[in-house]
């Protein structure tokens, strides 16, 4: 897939998500339908729910096949955001980050715990790493999910929905870059020369 196809593919439905949410009033009144959903955060939900499911048809139908990752992520969105909209209580879809990133912490660290570097079968064609490179990059990335789901804890029961949104969009995101472009030191030292040379996750 162009990477800059898959790029608006996974960061889409966070774009419309914000975009709703700052804009819930105006849309509600152009569109009289989406009132019935209440508040700006309720329609951003509905708009969140739907883009997601159209991104992750749209990646099927280029590639017939769905990665895990964000395949769960859209699984947690449609239930937590259904949640969300049955009860009308914004609290559902608030801890949906939470709970995906502290299910993919506990995966990795649970995996490292029976000796398997799960991270590797991820993106083992990405790059190749040596057996203990996959071993540091999965514990990293496991602690990593477990400082997402307690930074969306402090932020959401701490500021304003407004506040957790704008911060869920253009917080987590740079966070993320800085995280993986950190990694590359480790990663390049146990990189594979060798394209042929096995590593054991």
């Amino acid at each position: 897939m162009n990477p800059l196809l898959k790029l608006a593919l996974e960061l889409g439905p966070l774009g419309v998500f914000f975009f709703a949410n700052a804009r819930g009033a105006q849309l509600a009144e152009s569109f009289p339908a989406l009132a019935a959903f209440g508040g700006p955060i309720f329609v951003a939900t509905a708009a969140f729910m739907v883009a997601i499911t159209v991104s992750l048809i749209v990646s099927y139908v280029m590639t017939r096949h769905l990665p895990i990752m964000p395949l769960v992520t859209g699984v947690v969105v449609l239930v937590f955001g259904a949640l969300t909209l049955y009860l009308h209580d914004d609290l559902f879809i608030k801890l949906k980050p939470t709970i995906i990133n502290g299910l993919f912490g506990t995966v990795l660290l649970g995996g490292l715990f029976f000796g398997r570097s799960l991270l590797g079968y991820v993106f083992d064609s990405v790059f190749r790493l040596d057996a203990e490179g996959w071993r540091k990059l999965t514990f990293r990335w496991g602690l990593f999910f477990y400082f997402l789901a307690i930074v969306n804890e402090v932020v959401w029961r701490n500021f304003s929905t407004d506040t957790w949104v704008t911060f869920k969009v253009f917080g987590i995101m740079p966070i993320t870059f800085i995280f993986t472009f950190s990694q590359i030191p480790m990663i390049s030292r146990h990189s594979l020369t060798d394209p042929n040379e096995a590593a054991e996750k």
